[in-house]
């Protein structure tokens, strides 16, 4: 299948054309092997998501890697209060 371009959500390298990030994937495992933080802060549709997603990959034979998602945490939270 012929790649396509993405304009909506995510990046996947085998199905979209997409930048290489190999660069940037090295300059933060740097950081995160020398217990630096760091933050991933860009406007709508710059490629937070799929950064994010490349550097799961990048670090899971060296990392355990976990994803939180703040936003469903107060979500359920305010849940859990209307049922009370």
């Amino acid at each position: 299948m012929a790649k396509v371009f993405n304009v909506n959500g995510a990046c996947r390298p085998e199905k979209h054309y997409m930048v290489d990030l190999s660069s940037r994937l090295e300059a933060i495992k740097k950081m995160v092997d020398d217990g630096e933080y760091f933050t991933i802060n860009r406007a709508r549709q710059f490629g937070k998501t799929t950064t994010l997603n490349s550097l799961t990959d990048y670090l899971r034979n060296d990392y355990e890697v976990l994803s939180l998602d703040f936003q469903t945490m107060g979500h359920y939270r305010l849940k859990m209060r209307n049922r009370l």
